[in-house]
């Protein structure tokens, strides 16, 4: 089981939006040298809404070579088409990742049979482990936890991200699937309580700038320890709320850029992070040490 702060990696990208290759290649090394416990590749903060289908595929293959084992890789292969998340789960298995992440359908607001049928499809189409991801606040299409429920059976499921914030309804999911399925957060500012609950750790977009403190707190909160946990996580608390100022990966792109770590491109229809938010940010970044 893949436990701790796994970071949802940014795609570097030059001014003109091509990705940025080797810059890929030394945040992986900055993770692993930063004791990040695994790299989500091509997930909502790699921009994997505007990344075509080969280069998904090629951002996923590169994460994987880089690594070199060294750290854990999961790959975002979710889609609103059921035929093109089997697709490209199948083409990341292939790569070799440790797992897959595969995002509740958006747009079409599949029912809750839907949903079950959608995930059940692809984890029998594809022998690779496989994290659910609930985040209805962009997909506008919520999985229930009994969904959930239904699927935690399925051998090659193996966990699910619960991007919904509420630390209530967490903890029920944990009480109802946790003996079966790793539940991990998908939102940085309720983490800490959902992990201290007997969550499994937070695929974390503060991560991108302070993978040391979010692996450290990560670390405190699964083994119990609360007051280090508390004391870290408000050291994070700044960043945790100015990374989402504007949509991710609006800010944690801007802010990289100014840690010097990537380069300013993004694509449209995201733009980089508005005049007025800039200071924000950066006393965010200044507050957790990050620059």
């Amino acid at each position: 089981m893949i436990t701790g702060s796994l970071v949802a990696l940014v795609t570097p990208m030059h001014a003109d939006g091509n990705i940025d290759w080797e810059c890929l290649d030394r945040l992986v090394d900055f993770h692993v040298e930063s004791g990040t416990n695994a790299i989500v590749a091509v997930g909502t903060t790699g921009e994997s809404s505007t990344l075509d289908p080969r280069e998904h595929v090629d951002v996923i293959r590169r994460v994987v070579e880089r690594a070199n084992g060294r750290i854990p890789v999961i790959a975002g292969t979710g889609g609103n088409s059921t035929h093109e998340a089997v697709s490209l789960t199948r083409e990341a298995a292939a790569i070799g990742v440790d797992a897959c992440l595969l995002v509740v359908p958006y747009y079409n607001k599949p029912t809750q049979e839907g949903m079950y049928r959608h995930f059940l499809t692809v984890a029998e189409s594809v022998d690779v482990d496989q994290i659910l991801y609930n985040v209805p606040g962009r997909t506008s299409c919520d999985m229930l936890n009994e969904t959930v429920e239904r699927l935690a059976d399925v051998p090659n499921i193996v966990g699910i991200k619960d991007a919904t914030g509420n630390v209530s309804r967490g903890e029920e999911l944990i009480r109802m699937v946790g003996d079966r399925l790793a539940v991990y957060s998908g939102d940085d500012g309720t983490s800490m309580e959902l992990m201290l609950c007997g969550g499994k750790g937070n695929v974390s977009v503060t991560a991108n700038v302070a993978p040391s403190l979010m692996a450290q707190m990560c670390a405190a909160a699964i083994s119990g320890d609360e007051a280090e946990a508390r004391r870290i996580n408000e050291i994070l608390t700044p960043l945790n709320r100015k990374l989402f100022l504007e949509a991710n990966p609006i800010p944690v792109k801007w802010a990289l850029h100014q840690m010097g770590m990537i380069g300013p491109g993004i694509r449209l229809p995201m733009t980089t992070l508005s005049d007025e938010y800039h200071q924000d940010v950066l006393d965010a970044l200044r507050s957790a040490g990050c620059l």
